[in-house]
């Protein structure tokens, strides 16, 4: 039984490599590496769902090992780590941070498991779909959970991200740009914005998704040289 179940973990170590388009050289160099065969199947299978090279999650282990003990260690990250990452202060409050979270949060189980962490962070690599980055987005907005994006919770977005970059706009100013997203998004006229008519209001206007974009996610192993200290696949070339 254990031999068989060695067998079916090496076929799915070979069919992921192959689709993370990893030359025999790299898996021979990973799989002699190997000090843990069950995280290195979720690293290939992660690997081979999205943007990142299997050193880059490597380095994403690294990173969330350090996050995910900062308070609890209990190898998951709770919301007072992640705000501790993001703000030096666990108990800051913080509407974006909250929504980020949320997001990152797919089990929906109150923490973020590595899984969700790469899965969420892979959404703002350079070469992630622009589809992935509109709808994670879209998730960022629709506070209630139910599909739509609505006026108050445009509102409540609007003035987080206004507030975040230290800008205060009279209360008729933000008004107008309410009004004009609404009427250039809310095409059937409903007075809210479900997620086909958010995908065309970001394709007329592409700005918006700038900062779904983090360029340092292309050089992650190069931004935690920590991670070259522990790395499973040191001999590996590192894509930049």
């Amino acid at each position: 039984m254990l031999i068989e179940w060695f067998d079916r973990c090496a076929i799915l170590l070979i069919n992921t490599f192959i689709m993370a388009n990893m030359s025999i050289k790299e898996c021979c160099c990973f799989l002699k590496k190997l000090r843990n065969p069950s995280r290195a199947i979720q690293h290939a299978i992660l690997a081979s769902e999205t943007s990142f090279s299997i050193n880059e999650i490597e380095a994403l282990y690294d990173l969330f090992e350090r996050l995910s003990h900062a308070i609890i260690e209990d190898g998951r990250i709770h919301k007072e780590e992640f705000l501790l990452a993001l703000f030096s202060n666990s108990s800051m409050k913080n509407l974006l941070a909250d929504r980020l979270f949320d997001t990152f949060d797919i089990k929906k189980n109150g923490v973020i498991e590595f899984d969700e962490f790469v899965r969420s962070l892979s959404v703002f690599h350079p070469d992630a779909p622009e589809s992935d980055k509109i709808e994670f987005m879209f998730r960022l907005y629709d506070l209630k959970h139910n599909g739509f994006i609505e006026r108050d919770e445009l509102k409540e977005m609007v003035l987080a991200l206004l507030s975040e970059m230290n800008i205060h706009l009279p209360d008729d100013a933000v008004e107008g740009i309410l009004n004009k997203t609404i009427l250039d998004a809310d095409l059937n006229g409903d007075g809210k914005i479900d997620l086909e008519e958010w995908k065309t209001f970001i394709t007329k206007n592409p700005s918006i998704l700038k900062n779904m974009t983090l360029p340092l996610l292309r050089q992650i192993t190069q931004a935690f040289p920590n991670f070259v200290l522990h790395t499973q696949v040191r001999d590996l070339e590192v894509e930049v």
